[in-house]
């Protein structure tokens, strides 16, 4: 702890919990001044300083160190005096020892400064929270030389309002540099300034291609493949979303349900009116008498908006009133009649309120032991109605709730030997009612083939036989990437994508909620470059170079 040849230890005591060394540095020996590095041995003065050190286990470590202050002794330096430091031990001004401001520096990187406080209460350091900040924004950055292959992608300061750019080394998965905005201007800017980038990785997003086109005119531009995937999943679900009326009628000519594949008697649901789903009450009371106000104004001729306006509602709220031939009409919504996880173990659960068994605790403890996993308020709500003095179980059939257009979306985006059997199935049903449907699932198929072999050169075909196709329905997405093909096309040829960018937004996200959304963009560029370069990962999906290729065409095949 103490270099032997400039100090003396004198004393070592223990006081209110704080370790306290005394010490001083010896006489006679040269010290060097700062200013011109003449040495010295003439003694001014001495003065005390207090320089806090790293606990020993727990207890706090405070040095008591005498100095010298010497005369520099060149008459051609501007100082007349200056005070020695003890190397390993004292820096001017600092009220720390190296070692602690090393451990403290490290902390602040990997943790919030509220959170160093608190840790440091643990080990014995006294630090403020502000002090932390400090000791932070003093660390030196990293170096780093201009990457060969740029990876650009925005994040969010302040979500819908405030974004920001983060720019890595997709070689290295090093972060460079975070700029404020996401204009283009600000990443020309950057790219000027730092010429040599040959690949730049990036979305499809309009501002990043101008600005890698204006700042870096020779690089080559990878589009990420993630990112198209994506886009065309969103046409496709917007294309599955104007065949609702084909998911429907899947519910409907089902060959059976889940339900009838159980053992057990099929409830009987013809000829039986739907039940009342909510007993009498202020809910509706209130709902009849609003659903006769509506009725009576739109009869009187009045407009949707005019009676939203009058009754004080929502335009979309009263038109669901109008159209709503009584009360009770409307409260058989998304809510009435769902499937539970209960419904093929409904025949277990009525012969065992049949026996007389209706304890709640009992009844959840058998069905843990025949391997149901469910909580018990789930048990409670579906046993509720199966009790003696209810209307019969039979009388209440659970209704088959159809696909909703995200699942099918699933179903078209997956590859056909992930799927399960009877989603398969169900596919198959969609599509043979469907020949847009039909044919936008072949296009996908032979997409998702193109980007899994990296087969970027048959992309200009791919979208000529789509566009060509006037079934498929996917014309715009296929009109959207021939503003940016040679983007794409490189990046279905290459292995370079922007998923070492993601891993790192990740990572900002994580120091943001680590400083509950506070941190401003200085503070926020610090730990993100400081942390990486001390090696902390940005995120598990965030592989090794080496290994790039291989983790693309897993992902890509778990994904088709």
């Amino acid at each position: 702890m103490f270099p032997r040849l400039v100090t003396v230890l004198e004393r070592v005591v223990v006081e209110s919990g704080v370790l306290r060394i005394a010490a001083s540095t010896k006489d006679g020996t040269a010290a060097v001044c700062p200013e011109c590095g003449t040495l010295s041995t003439r003694v001014h003065s001495r003065y005390g300083r207090t320089i806090a050190d790293a606990p020993v286990g727990t207890q706090p470590v405070l040095i008591e160190l005498s100095v010298r202050r010497l005369f520099c002794d060149n008459s051609n330096c501007a100082r007349v005096t200056f005070a020695e430091q003890v190397e390993g031990l004292t820096s001017r001004y600092g009220r720390r020892t190296p070692v602690l401001q090393r451990v403290v520096g490290a902390l602040g990187v990997v943790l919030a400064a509220r959170a160093v406080v608190r840790m440091g209460l643990v080990l014995g350091i006294v630090v403020s929270r502000m002090t932390v900040l400090r000791v932070v924004m003093a660390l030196p950055e990293p170096a780093w030389a201009v990457p060969r292959v740029l990876g650009v992608d925005e994040f969010a300061t302040r979500k819908g309002r405030r974004y920001g750019t983060i720019l890595i080394d997709c070689e290295t998965h090093q972060p460079l540099d975070l700029l404020p905005g996401r204009e283009a201007e600000t990443l020309a800017a950057w790219l000027r300034e730092h010429p040599g980038v040959e690949i730049v990785c990036r979305d499809r997003a309009a501002f990043f291609a101008e600005g890698a086109r204006t700042g870096a005119p020779q690089a080559q531009h990878c589009a990420d493949k993630w990112h198209v995937w994506h886009n065309l999943g969103e046409a496709v679900e917007r294309l599955v979303s104007h065949h609702r009326a084909l998911l429907r009628d899947l519910v409907k000519t089902e060959p059976s349900s889940e339900l009838e594949r159980e053992p057990g008697p099929v409830p009987a649901s013809s000829g039986q009116e739907p039940p009342e789903p909510y007993p009498p009450g202020k809910f509706l009371d209130r709902l009849r008498d609003t659903h006769a106000a509506v009725r009576a104004q739109v009869e009187q001729g009045l407009s949707l908006r005019e009676v939203a306006r009058r009754l004080g509602l929502g335009r979309n709220t009263v038109r669901k009133y109008a159209r709503a031939a009584s009360p009770e009409a409307m409260l058989h919504g998304q809510w009435q009649d769902r499937t539970s996880k209960l419904d093929r173990h409904r025949p277990y659960l009525e012969q065992r309120i049949a026996e007389g068994c209706t304890n709640l605790s009992s009844l959840h403890r058998e069905l843990q032991e025949r391997g149901v996993r469910c909580a018990y308020s789930t048990l409670r709500d579906y046993v509720h109605p199966l009790r003696p003095g209810r209307r019969p179980a039979a009388s209440r059939p659970p209704m088959v709730r159809p696909p909703s257009p995200r699942e099918a979306t699933r179903w078209i985006m997956s590859h056909p030997n992930h799927l399960r059997e009877d989603d398969q199935l169900r596919l198959k049903a969609l599509l043979a009612r469907s020949p847009e449907l039909a044919a936008a699932t072949a296009h996908v198929r032979t997409f998702a083939t193109i980007m899994t072999n990296r087969d970027g050169g048959r992309l200009r075909g791919w979208i000529a036989d789509v566009c060509a196709d006037e079934q498929c329905g996917l014309a715009s997405f296929a009109a959207g990437l021939v503003t940016d093909l040679d983007a794409v096309v490189f990046g279905m040829s290459t292995e370079w994508s922007s998923g070492p960018v993601e891993g790192r937004v990740n990572h900002l996200k994580m120091i943001k909620r680590q400083m509950f959304g506070r941190a401003k963009l200085p503070l926020l560029r610090k730990r993100a470059l400081l942390a990486a370069a001390a090696g902390e990962p940005a995120d598990r999906n965030v592989i090794p170079l080496r290994h790039a290729r291989q983790h693309e065409r897993r992902r890509l095949l778990a994904a088709h």
